[in-house]
């Protein structure tokens, strides 16, 4: 994981780039793993460790006091992170998106978020849950949102709600900003991976939002913003690609932190039970093993930072990502999550059946790889289908998410 420095203005970190004011907090996040889990949220000194570094504020505009990064700065951070927790960064890669997809709002709904609290977070989830009536200035929602990421510690949620004519027809698919302190959590979150991340059920009961925090999804999906900063290179990168690609960010970190954990019990000399070898790091299966998993690794690294080149390369130039582009950022989502998944599944080979003692991290960044690589977003085999049929040129798809 790269660390290197250069100066920022972020107390406490002024000469770290993002992604080593990540790596400086990797030990904190990892001390703090087991009780995040165990309380099925953040623990607040990660997020008060997040908060200090400026590692909430990547996405924000640099007109607000954020650092407005590019992705491949945004992936680095998220991956970091996980080297630690990948709960801590599952919840602030979600963080970082939705704060990022605020960007891309009118001007209005930015101040409403970030005029009065620079600090403000925000979460999100885009399946349109809920019901629409249409009211004069906007829309009155009610809906439920089940797995909103980072609801625990943030301001104001973006929802997925049906826009609606008078007549109650719905006219498109939109994002809607609403405080939380306007919605209600329900404790829903019981599972066996990313337990700490706290992604509970977002409910809304007959509120208002004005059109001004109504953004069509259709249109962004299409690349039409309705942001008046139009210049502004991160907000021009392709939505779909970008809430995809993140979530790739903490499969790498918690893979590479699998094969830090096996190399480190290997070099202090475990064995191999029911065998002649004292060392296991002396066995050439294992050698191989460890070999074939980093190689895993640095191949999904690859795809990764590719992807994110290509996003950011589009928006540089202000041009819209062609959808074969795009079909093939969905399709290297999917193809880092399964790379990290055989890489430490060959790591859990090698560490043996210590492997899910409780008492054993590897256990829990297992699990946390299996929940997290199985997002809808990242689904590998849905993945591949769409970019197979791009490559093939069908111009139907099987969803419009690309």
């Amino acid at each position: 994981m790269t660390t290197t420095t250069t100066k920022t203005t972020t107390d406490g970190f002024a000469a770290l780039t993002p992604s080593g004011r990540a790596a400086a907090l990797v030990p904190l996040l990892r001390a703090n793993a087991a009780r995040s889990e165990e309380g099925r949220r953040v623990v607040e000194e990660n997020i008060a460790a997040l908060s200090d570094a400026g590692l909430f504020r990547l996405t924000v505009p640099r007109r607000f006091g954020g650092e407005e990064t590019d992705l491949r700065t945004f992936l680095e951070v998220g991956s970091e992170l996980a080297c630690g927790c990948g709960s801590t960064a599952w919840v602030a890669t979600l963080i970082n998106v939705c704060n990022w997809m605020v960007g891309l709002f009118p001007e209005q709904a930015q101040q409403e978020v970030w005029g009065e609290d620079p600090q403000a977070r925000v979460c999100g989830v885009l399946a349109p849950s809920a019901t629409s009536r249409a009211v004069e200035g906007g829309l009155v929602v009610t809906g439920r949102w089940g797995f909103a990421s980072g609801s625990l510690h943030a301001q104001w949620a973006g929802l997925g709600v049906p826009i609606v004519d008078a007549s109650g027809a719905q006219t498109d698919q939109g994002v809607a900003l609403i405080p939380l302190s306007e919605l209600s959590v329900e404790d829903t979150w019981y599972v066996a991976g990313m337990r700490g991340t706290g992604s509970n059920t977002l409910v809304a009961e007959e509120v208002f939002v004005p059109s001004h925090r109504i953004m069509s999804m259709t249109a962004a999906v299409q690349g039409v913003r309705p942001t008046e900063y139009q210049d502004e290179t991160l907000y021009r990168s392709a939505f779909i690609p970008v809430l995809a690609l993140v979530l790739a960010g903490p499969q790498l970190g918690l893979a590479q932190a699998g094969l830090e954990l096996v190399t480190a019990s290997l070099a202090k000399g475990k064995g191999i039970s029911y065998t002649f070898y004292e060392r296991a790091d002396q066995s050439p299966s294992t050698q191989i093993q460890i070999a074939e998993a980093a190689q895993l690794i640095d191949t999904a690294r690859l795809h990764l930072m590719r992807a994110a080149d290509d996003i950011d390369a589009w928006a540089a130039r202000g041009e819209y990502m062609p959808v074969f582009n795009r079909a093939r950022v969905r399709m290297d989502t999917g193809y880092v999550a399964r790379r990290c998944r055989e890489a430490l599944d060959i790591l859990l080979s090698v560490q043996g059946a210590g492997s899910f003692a409780e008492v054993s991290p590897l256990q829990r960044i297992w699990r946390d790889q299996e929940t997290g690589s199985r997002h809808a977003v990242i689904n590998t085999a849905i993945s591949t289908e769409l970019y197979g049929r791009a490559l093939l040129g069908i111009e139907e798809q099987v969803t419009p998410l690309i």
